[in-house]
Formats: structure tokens, sequence, C-alpha cells
């Protein structure tokens, strides 16, 4: 980013009691929409002085590598969160230390201060994508996720350990990740303003007529970018090792339908095909990531 980040980006309250809405951006270094979309919000509440029920905290999460503008510098920070790796007391890697400055703020946020605690971590995507939310069925997530009107991937953190949104939804948070789009798209961070407000209009009440951008940095989310409500459940994970050499077909947008049989990449010099009637989610068209695709089925509300 053009501008050094620090890791508050702002807190605002008007002094009522309530919960805490914690939003995150930037924990991967080459997604910056969240923290745009977080300093626009933060300034227009400074401008507008709208009241609202707790706290919002808006938090940056890899400094070093935002600033450089890179995913990350020595390992992915959403992947460190593991149980095996909190346990060591050691930050060798700069995303481990970057991950202990995250933890030593959170206490000062601590449950017994407020009604309920809830977060949303902001992402893009390496391709254009509809935005969706990513949910784990922990805690009432999946229930406070309905909330939104937008597409809803539930068990990404489910198969992926060691992300934010894992550790956090076990700290008894509720809440969930936010994809709005491609990495450097202004759509993106339009999205990630809508989404913003959603959460503070349905955690912390806010009025969102006090704004004074208000309707167009929600509605032109909820009315022109996101999809209609479909939840998906994933069907499977496609891994990467370091050593692999991966390529996507070409053209694959996220949610695309997918036939059996379907051309999908070539790795180490093999076909891979599809084995399913159903989409296509996340399908790497980036250098690094050891996340090949995924595959998704829509499932009843």
């Amino acid at each position: 980013m053009k501008d050094e980040v620090s890791r508050i980006i702002g807190k605002y309250t008007s002094g009522k009691a309530g919960p805490l809405l914690l939003i995150s951006g930037g924990i991967h270094g080459n997604e910056p929409s969240g923290v745009i979309a977080l300093q626009k919000v933060f300034k227009e509440l400074e401008k507008t002085k709208p009241t609202i029920n707790g706290i919002l905290l808006g938090i940056a999460g890899n400094k070093k590598a935002l600033n450089k503008e890179q995913r990350y510098i020595d390992e992915d920070l959403n992947r460190v969160w593991t149980k095996e790796k909190m346990q060591n007391n050691k930050a060798n890697t700069h995303e481990e230390k970057e991950r202990e400055e995250i933890l030593q703020l959170l206490k000062d946020y601590p449950a017994q201060d407020y009604n309920k605690r809830y977060f949303m971590d902001c992402h893009t995507t390496s391709s254009d994508s509809l935005p969706y939310l990513s949910v784990q069925d922990v805690n009432d997530n999946d229930s406070w996720s309905k909330n939104f009107p937008t597409y809803i991937v539930r068990g990404f953190s489910d198969i992926i350990t060691g992300d934010f949104d894992h550790y956090l939804s076990r700290s008894g948070f509720t809440g969930f990740v936010f994809e709005a789009g491609e990495h450097e798209s202004k759509t993106a961070v339009e999205n990630q303003e809508g989404m913003i407000w959603l959460c503070l209009k349905e955690a912390c009440n806010l009025d969102l007529s006090q704004l004074s951008c208000y309707p167009e940095c929600v509605e032109n989310f909820k009315d022109k970018n996101a999809p209609p409500q479909k939840v998906f459940d994933i069907a499977y994970r496609h891994g990467l090792e370091n050593k692999d050499e991966f390529k996507m077909e070409p053209g694959f947008q996220n949610f695309q339908e997918i036939e059996k049989g379907q051309l999908l990449a070539i790795q180490n010099g093999e076909e891979i095909r599809s084995k399913w009637n159903a989409r296509i989610f996340m399908p790497l068209y980036q250098a690094q990531g050891n996340d090949g695709f995924f595959v998704i089925k829509e499932v009843k509300a």
C-alpha cells in the first residue's frame, strides 16, 4: 500500500454498552481492499458520529506484507493459528511475530467486557468472483451469516486449519470471512465497505440513515453486486505441495458450474479432471498458494 499501515486502523464507540465488532483486513498483504474500506468507514464515522452500541475495532493483519504489497513474507499468516504453532510460544517467522502482536491486542478486548464479540475477516480472490461469506459451523456463525445478502460457503476452515477465523470462532467470537471480489478491483472495496456497514447495523444497532454516504455505500452492494443468498458446502479440496507444478485451465471463475470428467488443471504434467457435477470454488491463478481449487455443492439453507 502507498501509506504505512498501522495495526489499529481505527476504533469507534458512542460509549454505550454492547458488543465488540472486530473487522480485520490484510491478513494477506496482496489483499488491501479490507484495509481501504475500513479507512473509509472510520473517516465517515468520525465525520457523522452516528450512535452505535458497543465498539467497532478495525485492525490490519500482515502489516509488513501489506506495505510491501505481497501475499506474505515467510509464510501464510492465515495458516499460523493452529494449536501446535501457538503452543510453541516461539515466533520464528515474520508471520508468527505478526500473530503474536494480534493476540496481545485481543487481550485488551476480553469477552467479559462485552455482551457478545463479533468478527468479519476481509479477503479478496485472485480471479474475478461474486462476493461470498465463508462460514464455519461453530457457535452461532451459521445463523448469524443468514442476516447478510450474498452467497454463503460453509466448511472452508474445517478443511484448512490455522486460519484466523478458525481461531476466532474457537475463541468464542461469532462471524465469518467475507470474500469481496478480485484483489485490485474497486468493486471489492465497495463490497467490503457495504458489508462493514451492514455488520454495524446488525451487531451494533447502527441506523444507516445517519450516514452521509447512505444509501449508496450499502445499496450498491445489496442490490447491484451481491448475488441472491444461496448456501454451499465444500465437497473436496485439491491441495498442493511446494514442489508441485500446477496450472489451472484458463477461464474458471468462483461458483462456475463444472461437469464430471471436465479438465480442471494440469499438475506435474498430469490432467486433473472433475469427479463431480458441481461448482468450482477458489481456482488458483496466482504464483503463491497451497490450495489448487475446491469443489462445492449447493444445499438447502
